[in-house]
């Protein structure tokens, strides 16, 4: 997707060099075929359970990127009722979305149930009693899934780890029972499904393994009890490679985890979202300055914090390169910084690579997954461009900010 092709490198058929010459830095570039084969990994590696591949939208909430996953058949794993706003006018069918999250407002259980959504990823038993009055006042039935917190290690950021006992996420198991206990004697609410999220950037198959197994068990007890479990939604999570991590496929998930799919008899739901768009973007950045002090060579870039917040806020490692690679070039150690007046905005700390010079375009890569999704205009700096290429053609689907839009809603308040 990203290759090298006469010393520039190209996404897909186009030059990295010519996006960045035609609509400035920085700039997001993503290629539509790798977000299509990782849709369809998914689709061909459960396809035995007919699965919902219900894309996580806080990855990369681009219309653009929402369409071409709906298709190919693809749903969508929201958290908000923006999100549920983006899916549904991305046309993403309302019967493929399912709705997660730990504060659900009064407002967005409300717009969700109007949608006829699928399914509600309840969190609380609070959630659950106030789904089911939400739902009389309407006079609808919500359909439902218990999220099981089932006490899993996933061995990633603590930032990004879901599934223990300490999280804000889901329930404990013997709460989980008498959540579902508790709704067959609620009017307006009825069990559809059991739902287990345990993180994200999980990079080994056995933490996924240990919490499907112990969420089989929890759906024997619960229809036990009369309630019906017919989706197994087993969130998302898998990882990919930031730093040469070689991370499972999803054909190599599905390897281990189908036997336990298939003892709970229920239909699949699967909420991948880095894993598809993570490595299928990159964020190009020009190079403004070298500045040399005793300690440090600084390269400082146009890029920030603002536009990828992810080694600051993770201390999270993204490869760097060069995308002209026909320069010979010195290997030195440097500090990749941008322009925001924080201490904490870098993009690389101690890496050794070939120095760039001024006026360079560096290319960023894994930068399709909580790039654009986590900017913002901290230091009132405009957001960045989106591009998406397919094959030898590209368009633009996100225009880059303007100073204007920073106080575009200010202003609007004005002219009221």
């Amino acid at each position: 997707m990203f290759t090298e092709k006469e010393g520039i490198v190209h996404c897909e058929d186009v030059s990295l060099e010519l996006l960045a010459k035609r609509y400035g830095t920085p700039l997001f570039v993503y290629s539509l075929n790798s977000i299509k084969n990782m849709v369809t990994a998914y689709q061909e590696a459960f396809r035995k359970f007919s699965p919902i591949v219900a894309y996580a939208i806080k990855a990369n909430p681009n219309l653009s990127i929402l369409r071409e996953a709906g298709l190919l058949g693809a749903g969508a794993d929201i958290v908000s009722g923006g999100e549920l706003h983006r899916a549904i006018d991305a046309g993403i069918p309302t019967n493929k979305i399912v709705f997660a999250g730990v504060g659900k407002s009064h407002a967005e259980i409300e717009a969700a149930l109007a949608a006829e959504i699928l399914i509600f990823n309840v969190e609380s038993i609070p959630e659950l009693k106030l789904l089911d009055s939400i739902a009389g006042e309407m006079n609808l039935t919500a359909h439902f899934a218990i999220r099981v917190n089932p006490d899993v290690d996933p061995r990633t950021h603590a930032y990004i780890s879901t599934g223990k006992k300490e999280s804000k996420f889901g329930l404990d198991i013997k709460t989980a029972i008498e959540a579902y206990r508790l709704s067959l004697k609620m009017k307006n609410v009825e069990a559809l499904g059991i739902h287990c999220h345990i993180g994200s950037q999980i990079t080994k198959t056995n933490p996924f393994v240990q919490a499907i197994e112990k969420v089989v068990r929890v759906i024997r007890e619960v229809r036990e009890l009369g309630a019906s479990i017919n989706y197994l939604d087993i969130g998302g999570g898998l990882g990919i490679d930031y730093d040469g991590t070689v991370p499972p496929t999803p054909s190599e998930l599905a390897n281990v985890i189908s036997p336990f799919i298939e003892e709970s008899g229920c239909k699949l739901i699967i909420e991948p979202g880095r894993s598809i768009v993570g490595n299928s973007g990159v964020l190009l950045t020009r190079v403004h300055y070298i500045k040399e002090t005793p300690i440090h060579r600084y390269v400082i870039v146009d890029a920030a914090m603002n536009d990828l917040i992810r080694p600051a806020f993770y201390d999270a490692f993204h490869s760097i390169e060069h995308i002209d690679t026909r320069q010979a070039r010195t290997e030195t150690v440097c500090e990749i910084v941008g322009p925001i007046c924080e201490t904490g905005d870098f993009l690389a700390k101690g890496r050794k690579m070939p120095l760039p010079a001024s006026g360079d375009i560096l290319m960023i890569r894994s930068a399709g997954a909580y790039g654009m999704a986590m900017s913002s205009n901290y230091n009132q700096r405009t957001r960045a461009a989106e591009i998406l290429v397919d094959k030898n053609k590209f368009k633009l689907v996100r225009r880059r900010e303007t100073y204007a839009d920073l106080s575009r809603t200010e202003k609007e308040i004005e002219d009221e």
